[in-house]
C-alpha cells in the first residue's frame, strides 16, 4: 500500500518527522566529529552552553533566529503557492536600501513614533518591489521564478556596491557604507527594553524586531489559513485548474504572494540596519536568503516549525563559533558541514522517515475499512 496519500496529523508531519530528521543529521555530524578524534558529546554540551548558557549567548541567538524567520517565512508563503522564491538574499538587499534612502532623507526631521514605523515599511514596501518584477515575469512572461529571483539577487548586489561606492558613501570616508543615522531611528536594543523592568542582561544585537518576527509568524499563519486570501492561494498552488474553475485569477495570486514574500525577505533589513548597524553597509544580509530556504523546508512552511528551526540554525550559528573556539579541530568549515547535513537531511531527504512513521500510525490507529457494497447488486 502506498502511504504518501497517508494523512498524518499535524503534530508528526511539523514537528516529529523533522526533529527525527535533525538527529539523523546530528548523529552523522557526531561520527564525523568521532573520526576527527574529538567527543560528539561535549561538542553538543559546548554549542548548547555556547548558545543558551549564558544571557549573551542567548542574546546573539535570537538575534540569528530573527533573521531567519523573516526569510523562512518569505519561502514558506511563496510555497504554498508553489512558488519558488529563492530571492530573498537580494530581497533583502534592496530592503536595505529602501531603508537608507528613507533615514537619510528624514532622520533629521521626524521622531521616533514616525520615523522607525516608516522606516519599517519601507523595508517591506523595497522588498516587496524587488520581488514584483520576478513575479510579472512569471505570471505573464512564462520566466521560471527560479530564475530571475536568482539573477534579481546579483543584480541587487551590484548595484548597492555602485551606489555606497559612487553615491551614497559617507562624505571622506574609504568605507563604502552611508553615515550613520540619527538615534530616532534606531529599533530599541532588547538589554535597554529589559533594563526598563529591572531585568539587566549583558548587551547583545538582539533587537526588537525580534518581536516583529513573531507577529509576523501570526500574521502568516492567520493569512495562509483563516482568510479567503489564503485559501485562495493554497488552491492556486496545488491545482491552476480548480482555481480558474473557482474564478481564482492565478496570475493575481502570483503577483500578491510574491509581493508579499519579498517584504517579509524585506525585513530583515529592520533587524540588521535599524536594529544593529545603524547605516546602510554592504553585504549586511550574510547569506541569510538562503538559509531561509532550509529553514522553510525544515518547517514545513508552517509559522510554528520555521520558529524552530530558526532557533536551530541560531544555536548552529551562536553555538557554532563557541565550538571552533573551543575544539580547534572543529573548524567554521565544520560548522557548516553540519548545517550542510541538516538541510540535507530535512531538505532532499525530508521524506526519507515518512514511510516507517506511517506504518507505525497505522498500526496504533488503523484506518477503519468502508463495508462493500457489491454483494448488493441484483
Amino acid at each position: 500500500m502506498s502511504t504518501s496519500n497517508i494523512e498524518l496529523p499535524a503534530w508528526i508531519e511539523i514537528l516529529l518527522i523533522p526533529i527525527l530528521n535533525i538527529c539523523m543529521a546530528l548523529f552523522f555530524a557526531g561520527l564525523i566529529i568521532f573520526a576527527i578524534g574529538e567527543n560528539p558529546i561535549d561538542a553538543v554540551r559546548i554549542m548548547l552552553t555556547g548558545a543558551f548558557g549564558y544571557d549573551e549567548g542567548v542574546g546573539y541567538t535570537l538575534y540569528y533566529t530573527t533573521n531567519f524567520i523573516f526569510t523562512g517565512l518569505a519561502v514558506a508563503i511563496a510555497f504554498h503557492a508553489r512558488l519558488f522564491n529563492i530571492g530573498g538574499e537580494g530581497q533583502a538587499y534592496f530592503a536595505g536600501l529602501g531603508i537608507g534612502l528613507t533615514f537619510l532623507l528624514l532622520d533629521g526631521m521626524l521622531p521616533a513614533i514616525l520615523l522607525i514605523p516608516i522606516g519599517i515599511l519601507a523595508a517591506a514596501l523595497f522588498g516587496a518591489l524587488w520581488a514584483l518584477i520576478p513575479a510579472w515575469l512569471q505570471a505573464y512572461r512564462g520566466s521560471h521564478i527560479v530564475i530571475t529571483t536568482i539573477m534579481f539577487n546579483f543584480i541587487a548586489s551590484s548595484l548597492m556596491v555602485y551606489l555606497l561606492v559612487n553615491v551614497l558613501i559617507k562624505p571622506g570616508s574609504m568605507s563604502p557604507e552611508t553615515r550613520e543615522f540619527s538615534e530616532q531611528s534606531w529599533l530599541p536594543f532588547m538589554h535597554d527594553v529589559l533594563s526598563n523592568f529591572g531585568i539587566e542582561v549583558t548587551r547583545t544585537p538582539l533587537n526588537m524586531s525580534f518581536v516583529l518576527a513573531l507577529v509576523c509568524c501570526l500574521v502568516v499563519w492567520i493569512y495562509i489559513w483563516k482568510t479567503r486570501w489564503g485559501y485562495a492561494l493554497r488552491t492556486a498552488g496545488q491545482s491552476e485548474a480548480a482555481a480558474v474553475y473557482a474564478g481564482i485569477k492565478p496570475k493575481r495570486i502570483i503577483i500578491i504572494t510574491m509581493c508579499i514574500s519579498g517584504a517579509l525577505a524585506g525585513l530583515v533589513a529592520v533587524n540588521e540596519i535599524m536594529g544593529v548597524h545603524h547605516r546602510l553597509i554592504l553585504n549586511f544580509t550574510a547569506g541569510y536568503g538562503f538559509t531561509g530556504i532550509a529553514v522553510a523546508l525544515m518547517g514545513r512552511n508552517h509559522p510554528l516549525g520555521i520558529i524552530m528551526a530558526s532557533l536551530l540554525f541560531g544555536v548552529l550559528y551562536q553555538g557554532g563559533a563557541e565550538l571552533a573556539f573551543e575544539m580547534p579541530k572543529i573548524t567554521r568549515e565544520m560548522v557548516v558541514a553540519i548545517q550542510g547535513l541538516i538541510i540535507l537531511f530535512s531538505g532532499a531527504l525530508a521524506l526519507m522517515l515518512r514511510p516507517a512513521i506511517v506504518k507505525i500510525w497505522l498500526a496504533i490507529r488503523p484506518i477503519p475499512s468502508t463495508p462493500d457494497m457489491g454483494g448488493q447488486h441484483g
